[in-house]
């Protein structure tokens, strides 16, 4: 392949790979609104919890992570203490930390506004962004998806927090699984091979088999240990391949 050829391919990635931005603003809205409404539920359960009216904005304002805001309120209802709540929230948001990691290299952001980005970088903005072609359609989906779910999602957790009492029993409507269903359904058509499968299937494995037995928030952090562990798997299969190919010659 010539430099000029790859020169060539290189700006019609970062271009966004032919994708017309119109499609990409309609597929970031979609998730977007979907998710957003979620914040009702959030807002329910929060007012539920004992949680005031004030505080129940300032989690979704300042934390702004749906998983991380359930589980502390939900921990909470429980009866749990503050101190376990907030460490079972703090243990859940970790993995926006290792999002961040990718999206930086993806998005290439100005720095001074990465600090700002930073507050959307959560489970849909990820996604949206990586199932993008190109740096241009990354940027407005992971904008688009991020302010369109920002605004809606604070909205509905103030509609949610005022009118608690009238809506009543969240687990209803079902509205929690709203952010986690349109998640799948986005990560879903990028496993491609069988090594991506497998990593998913043992993270589900991993993340569900150990909800009985530890904190809120540390049994995402374990299925995370999913990928390490099927390619060292793979690679100790792939060296005794090699190791039996020499032995027969």
């Amino acid at each position: 392949m010539t430099a000029e050829r790859t020169e060539a391919l290189a700006d019609v990635q970062d271009d966004g790979g032919g994708k017309p931005d119109g499609a990409v603003v309609r597929d970031a809205l979609g998730v977007g609104v979907a998710v957003g409404l979620s914040g009702f539920a959030f807002g329910v359960t929060s007012a539920g919890s004992g949680l005031t009216l004030l505080q129940t904005c300032a989690l979704s304002l300042l934390v702004f992570t749906g998983a991380s805001q359930f589980a502390l309120v939900g921990a909470l209802a429980a009866g749990g203490g503050a101190f376990t709540a907030a460490a079972g929230a703090f243990f859940l948001g970790v993995r926006n930390a290792f999002y961040g990691l990718r999206l930086s290299q993806l998005l290439a952001l100005p720095r001074a506004v990465r600090p700002f980005a930073a507050q959307w970088v959560i489970d849909e903005t990820t996604a949206v962004s990586l199932a993008q072609p190109g740096r241009r359609a990354a940027r407005i989906g992971f904008v688009v998806t991020g302010l369109s779910l920002y605004v809606l999602w604070n909205l509905t957790t103030l509609l949610g927090a005022l009118g608690a009492e009238a809506i009543g029993d969240t687990a209803a409507w079902g509205l929690d699984a709203a952010g986690p269903a349109v998640f799948l359904a986005l990560l879903a058509p990028m496993l491609r091979t069988g090594t991506e499968r497998t990593v998913a299937g043992l993270a589900v494995l991993l993340g569900l088999g150990l909800l009985p037995v530890l904190p809120a928030g540390v049994p995402v952090l374990v299925a995370a240990l999913a990928a390490p562990a099927v390619l060292w798997a793979r690679g100790r299969k792939s060296a005794s391949r090699g190791d039996t190919v020499e032995g027969d010659r």
